[in-house]
């Protein structure tokens, strides 16, 4: 497939057709890869890799998607690049769009990405910033479509921070039509403009009661309360315990219910060993299925 647009940096450069259809791509992807079926829709051609920020899920799913699609990647720390000896982001890109056809970037300050984009002529992916991850939320949505076969009717609660997953997962369910509801303190609200856009689209509750908004969901969603390479104990105890997701809580989702994390986890802080070990827990679907959607998103990108 193609994608009208030349980056994906937010998920809002997705039209609803394309984010379902990204899915779709995706899981028919996995299924090919299961019996062996490997298609070079991307023989010769290079990812740029950047790194600020440490990485497993993205880097790994990124390099072995771009070799499973019979293309390349280079993996760049910021040490490794002349950014860190003054270069400026303009011609980082400039440069870089002359050696190799995409690039991803992990980055703190989204406005990073922003410029990569503005002066790339190849297309730049958002790997994660401190206010979007577009790309986990394909894999999470992909996952959700595995185990409950469509989006039709289907309520997502995220209990804890409002941050760049959660930012990300509002724009997911404004494309997909599903209901979200959203449990944080106080002051950690998701951001202001990504609700007064999907609201145009869908229901989003917002609440300061887990309870409340866990309530029947069909999915229910967390994240870390602070960088886990950078642990912050008085902001985590803003969240604790009210906001962990312990049997108790998940008790008050539908019977059914699939319980997701983005990785990597800090266990008995936002979530117990019980909950994300347990029959409910579809992380580790989750974290392959990073693989099979950025592959999905390469493809539709680089050939466009």
């Amino acid at each position: 497939m193609k994608l009208k647009t030349k980056n994906l940096l937010t998920l809002a450069e997705l039209t609803p057709k394309e984010f379902v259809q990204l899915i779709d791509y995706s899981i028919i992807l996995k299924k090919e890869l299961k019996r062996n079926v490997n298609k070079p829709v991307l023989k010769n051609k290079t990812l740029t890799m950047i790194f600020q920020k440490p990485s497993t899920r993205t880097r790994v799913s990124f390099e072995t998607g771009m070799y499973q699609l019979g293309g390349h990647a280079i993996n760049l720390s910021s040490n490794d690049m002349q950014l860190s000896r003054g270069e400026s982001i303009e011609d980082t890109a400039r440069t870089l769009s002359r050696f190799t056809d995409c690039i991803m970037a992990r980055v703190y300050d989204h406005n990073l990405l922003e410029k990569l984009s503005e002066y790339a002529s190849i297309p730049v992916i958002n790997g994660l910033s401190n206010s979007f991850h577009p790309c986990q939320i394909l894999a999470d949505f992909m996952t959700i479509k595995e185990k409950k076969k469509n989006f039709k009717g289907l309520k997502i609660a995220w209990i804890g921070d409002g941050n760049n997953v959660c930012n990300s997962m509002i724009y997911g369910c404004a494309l997909s039509g599903v209901k979200i509801s959203i449990a944080t303190p106080k002051g950690f609200e998701p951001d202001k403009t990504v609700i007064h856009e999907s609201k145009k689209f869908i229901d989003i509750n917002l609440t300061t009661d887990p309870v409340n908004a866990i309530k029947n969901a069909d999915v229910v969603v967390t994240d870390t309360y602070s960088s886990i390479h950078n642990i912050d104990s008085k902001r985590i105890n803003k969240f604790l315990p009210k906001y962990q997701i312990n049997q108790t809580l998940m008790n008050n989702a539908q019977s059914d219910a699939i319980f997701m994390h983005c990785l990597p986890a800090k266990r008995e802080s936002e979530v117990t060993s019980s909950v994300i070990d347990g029959p409910q827990s579809v992380v580790w679907d989750e974290a392959e299925n990073r693989l099979h959607t950025q592959k999905a998103l390469l493809a539709s990108l680089i050939r466009a």
